[in-house]
């Protein structure tokens, strides 16, 4: 028998201080978020970071928290509910980090007799921090706890066509019903190691003058590359001029060099530069959550309309949208 596992980020089980001090500590300890020596990592997450961001954190997370809880928690599970009923083999939800874990997944569909498993990281694009650490950790698992499984991950679909028109769809949405000036990409920032390490030529990403636009056997394992060739298959489709789009980066530890523009930085930017109707995106994420909610969709409409910007759009994930859900049934049916 055949199953599904669809993958999230995942979030912590409360706003309290504890429960996200819990969540940071397994997320920012995995290797491939912060990809330092153990200790370095130790010692920024233990002594630094859970000393004072937990705190921040839980205050943000009470900003959008819903009723039924965390929103990525929810609207990931409606998605399940959706795509259960569109398909005949057993579907499970897990999450990267958190209570809703990996091996759960994996052991309610052992238990239901699944012996051939579909793995869906629900991330678009290639990235340490993101999909390889879904892939990983499900490799890792299977190989401690379930030997018998056979697995079959899907691969990153930041260029699937399907994919594309669901997102051009849900642009179209907000777009077709207001006057904009400037529509804002905003990806998830990973650091530019990451784009180095990930490389397995070890001789493009950043080796090479204008790299993620020279073709390589790199861009298989590169976010920068895949992110920006969403954006271009995007605007391309919807025929968007090139004046009226760019593309930026959020989220970000200090220290280190992470992917450019930063997207507060872009969103001041735009405002004094004449750009007053905005509208923002987020296609590193298909399900809305903290970073999306908080960060985009409440901060960035703060900071753009503080810098002289007169209106501001968010476009929300694909979430639990019907079209999204029937298009994981056919990937996870062939």
């Amino acid at each position: 028998m055949k199953g599904l596992l669809m993958i999230n980020l995942g979030s912590p089980d409360s706003t309290s201080i504890k429960d996200v001090r819990k969540y940071l500590d397994e997320f920012l300890m995995d290797e491939r978020v912060i990809g330092k020596s153990y200790w370095f990592r130790w010692f920024l997450v233990k002594v630094i970071i859970l000393n004072t961001r937990p705190r921040k954190s839980a205050k943000a997370y009470k900003k959008i928290w819903w009723k039924e809880g965390s929103p990525l928690i929810v609207l990931s599970k409606r998605l399940f509910d959706k795509i259960t009923k569109l398909v005949k083999f057993p579907v499970a939800l897990a999450m990267r980090y958190g209570s809703i874990s990996i091996f759960k997944g994996l052991k309610e569909l052992d238990d239901k007799g699944v012996k051939n498993i579909t793995v869906l990281p629900l991330y678009p694009h290639y990235a340490m921090s993101s999909y390889e650490t879904v892939v990983e950790k499900v490799k890792d698992e299977v190989k401690t706890n379930f030997p018998h499984l056979k697995i079959k991950t899907v691969e990153p679909f930041y260029n699937d066509k399907k994919y594309i028109d669901l997102l051009c769809k849900k642009i179209k949405s907000t777009i077709s019903k207001i006057e904009y000036d400037h529509i804002l990409f905003s990806y998830h920032g990973i650091p530019i190691s990451h784009l180095k390490i990930s490389d397995p030529t070890n001789s493009h990403c950043y080796k090479v003058k204008d790299c993620c636009n020279n073709h390589s056997d790199a861009h298989k394992f590169c976010y920068k590359h895949q992110v920006l060739e969403t954006t271009e298959l995007v605007i391309k489709k919807l025929k968007i001029d090139k004046n009226k789009y760019s593309n930026a980066f959020q989220s970000r530890l200090p220290n280190e060099a992470w992917l450019k523009p930063y997207t507060d930085d872009e969103l001041v930017r735009l405002a004094k530069e004449g750009k007053k109707k905005l509208v923002i995106v987020t296609p590193a994420f298909v399900t809305d959550c903290l970073e999306t909610l908080e960060e985009i969709a409440m901060e960035g409409k703060e900071e753009f309309l503080e810098a002289g910007g007169e209106s501001y759009h968010y476009v929300p994930c694909l979430n639990d949208d019907d079209d999204w859900a029937k298009l994981i049934s056919k990937w996870s049916d062939k």
